[in-house]
């Protein structure tokens, strides 16, 4: 919320229908962020600052629901609204699934789009955002990206923030290195090299190093859990 009224962020490639969008959530008064790419797109998404998220379906580069797939991963919560010109029952059960809130097909009438965003900002209102996760002593801030064990700060590399945040929103539980692939690589196959084992070992030296327990373990033969002590 900004000054009372709902931060609203865009997320729409095509110039005409974006400046339409902007224009009459604007006029209705709410605070309006425009991103034209999947990639402004998603880091602006990992804001915790806005009440509610308009998607469009088919962007270049990722795709809307892979956005949408991404920031959930990473504990954003803000309530989506897909659009986008694909309106089968099953584009919209698989936009809902990957984390939409709402799904609303081209073309649509601006009044039925104010309307789903204002349903969308009243749960808005009422969610607590989860910004940060802990394990133990360890700390990571999903909006800053900064990550800490103890007080000491840890400097993690974006694919190895993304695993770590996987395996502390999976604490205590065994995470085989196919899950690893699908939430952390977007990769359906095994691609028959180590580079999981690779990327575990340079967190957990970066995370357990000079601890007084280890909080990454290795499941032989499975995978790998992190686990806090009681």
């Amino acid at each position: 919320m900004v000054g009372g009224r709902c931060r609203i962020l865009v997320i729409e490639d095509d110039r005409e229908t974006a400046e339409q969008l902007v224009e009459a959530l604007a006029t209705n008064g709410y605070e309006v962020d425009l991103a034209v790419d999947s990639d402004d797109g998603l880091s602006r998404g990992r804001s915790a600052e806005y009440g509610v998220m308009t998607i469009d379906r088919m962007l270049p580069g990722i795709d809307g629901i892979a956005i949408i797939r991404r920031l959930r991963e990473e504990g954003i919560v803000t309530p989506a609204l897909i659009v986008s010109a694909l309106g089968e029952v099953d584009d919209r059960v698989r936009g809902l699934r990957a984390g939409g809130d709402d799904y609303l097909v081209k073309p649509f009438a601006f009044a039925e789009l104010l309307a789903r965003v204002e349903a969308l900002a009243r749960r808005s209102d009422s969610v607590v955002k989860e910004t940060v996760l802990r394990a133990g002593d360890l700390e990571l801030d999903l909006v800053s990206r900064k990550v800490s064990r103890g007080g000491r700060n840890i400097d993690l590399l974006p694919r190895e923030f993304k695993l770590l945040v996987y395996l502390v929103r999976n604490q205590g539980q065994v995470v085989p290195r196919a899950m690893l692939l699908q939430h952390v690589w977007d990769l359906h196959f095994d691609p028959t090299t180590n580079i999981i084992d690779v990327y575990v070992g340079r967190v957990r030296r970066k995370v357990d190093a000079a601890q007084a327990y280890p909080l990454i373990h290795t499941v032989r033969g499975v995978g790998f859990c992190l686990r806090a002590p009681c």
